[in-house]
C-alpha cells in the first residue's frame, strides 16, 4: 500500500486537467490552505461525498505512565476528526450502492 502525497495530486490534477504543473501546485496549496484555514478556526469542513473533517475538544483527564506507573495530567487539546460519507464508506466496502450513486451522480 502507498501513500498519496502532495506530489502525487499535483501530477494527478496536471494530467486530468490539463493544467501546468504549477497551476496545479498553487490550486492544491490553495485548497489546502482553505481546509487548514477553517479547521483552525473551529469551523468544519464537509467535502460532498467524500466526509467531514471537524476539530473535536478533548478535556483535562490524568495519564499513566506504563513504564512507571506514575499518574500524569494531559491537558487540554483540540484533536482533528475525519467522518467519511456515507458514499465513501461504500466504495471502501466495494458496495455495488456506491458504483450506482456515483454513476448518477456523473450523469447530472
Amino acid at each position: 500500500m502507498s501513500t498519496v502525497t502532495r506530489a502525487n495530486l499535483v501530477e494527478h490534477l496536471y494530467s486530468r486537467v490539463g493544467l501546468s504543473r504549477h497551476d496545479s501546485s498553487m490550486i492544491l496549496e490553495s485548497l489546502l490552505g482553505v481546509i487548514s484555514d477553517r479547521l483552525e478556526a473551529g469551523e468544519s469542513v464537509k467535502l460532498s461525498g467524500f466526509g467531514t473533517f471537524s476539530v473535536r475538544q478533548k478535556g483535562e483527564r490524568i495519564g499513566r505512565n506504563p513504564k512507571t506507573g506514575v499518574e500524569v495530567p494531559i491537558l487540554p487539546r483540540s484533536v482533528l476528526v475525519f467522518r467519511p460519507s456515507q458514499l465513501l464508506r461504500d466504495r471502501m466496502n466495494g458496495s455495488e450502492n456506491a458504483a450506482a450513486a456515483e454513476a448518477s451522480s456523473h450523469d447530472r
